[in-house]
């Protein structure tokens, strides 16, 4: 099978969409997959302002990978991420349809020759203002210190129940009639209470409530448990490989891979669907 890789939480930094140009370039993967939060911070389409990151950079960078590589192009697969404002989504999706540069991802599953590739943006409440890419996990519970999904600013109109829709009836729509062994899942936020969801809240307080410090989601968690895909890739929590170690972790049968990084480093997760055992990381810079 053919080598993929992964990386997460680009935030719109040039320099990490150089290493990854350049590291295509000398070794392309058959698969390249992208988990999320991959704009600069607080960017909108130009006709809401900002500079054109969409087309300046992702479309021209890989635009300019398909004519070097050709046939040796990699399937790309991506979702945006918390911190993407939902307003871009269509100009993502309509630039990768039009050019064939990417497959946008979210809650969609795409056959890839024997496997199955899904992908889902979604993160459970946090503290922060963006809405767009928020829901409540598996219930209305909000953590101390976050914010209703159903509060905070959006860039567009939800086209769901704020109030209701949540992540776990979500992935049980969007399973359908998958193959555990044989699925691929690229999610933005991490599973709850693993080393991928590790964050600096020790000893943090809200109103006298000690927070607490995983912050992925039980939907997540408790999806990987029953079905067991047979990888998930996640982002999100920038400092978890900082404080656990880890950036990599099984449960069960699932290989579960977190390419997000808090440093100027790019964080390239590589690794066989044949032997996802194997994985590595490497920090390019």
């Amino acid at each position: 099978m053919a080598l993929s890789y992964f990386v997460s939480d680009l935030h719109g930094h040039t320099r990490k969409y150089d290493l990854l140009f350049d590291r295509i370039r000398k070794n392309p993967p058959g698969l390249l997959f992208l988990g999320g939060d991959l704009l600069p911070h607080g960017y909108h389409t130009p006709d809401g302002g900002g500079s054109d990151f969409i087309s300046d950079i992702l479309v021209a960078g890989f635009s300019r990978l398909k004519r070097e590589l050709g046939n040796r192009y990699p399937s790309v697969f991506l979702i945006l991420g918390n911190d993407d404002p939902r307003i871009n989504e269509e100009t993502i999706r309509l630039a990768g349809l039009r050019d064939g540069l990417w497959e946008y991802t979210h809650n969609r599953k795409i056959r890839y020759g024997d496997y199955q590739i899904y992908g889902y943006s979604f993160i459970p409440p946090s503290p922060f203002g963006l809405k767009d890419w928020e829901k409540y996990d598996v219930s209305r519970y909000v953590d101390p210190g976050c914010t209703h999904p159903c509060e905070g600013m959006r860039t567009v109109k939800p086209d769901y129940d704020t109030e209701y829709s949540n992540i776990k009836e979500d992935l049980e729509q969007l399973l359908g009639d998958g193959e555990p062994g044989r699925s691929v899942f690229l999610f933005h936020s991490p599973p709850y209470n693993t080393s991928l969801d590790r964050a600096a809240l020790d000893g943090k307080m809200v109103d006298y409530v000690p927070l607490d410090v995983h912050l992925g989601s039980i939907a997540i968690q408790r999806f990987i448990e029953s079905w067991q895909p047979l990888v998930t890739m996640h982002g999100h929590i920038h400092e978890a490989s900082r404080i656990t170690g880890r950036w990599c972790e099984q449960m069960g049968g699932t290989w579960m891979f977190n390419a997000s990084n808090e440093t100027h480093q790019l964080s390239l997760v590589q690794f066989d669907l044949e032997n996802p055992a194997g994985a590595t990381r490497e920090l390019l810079e």
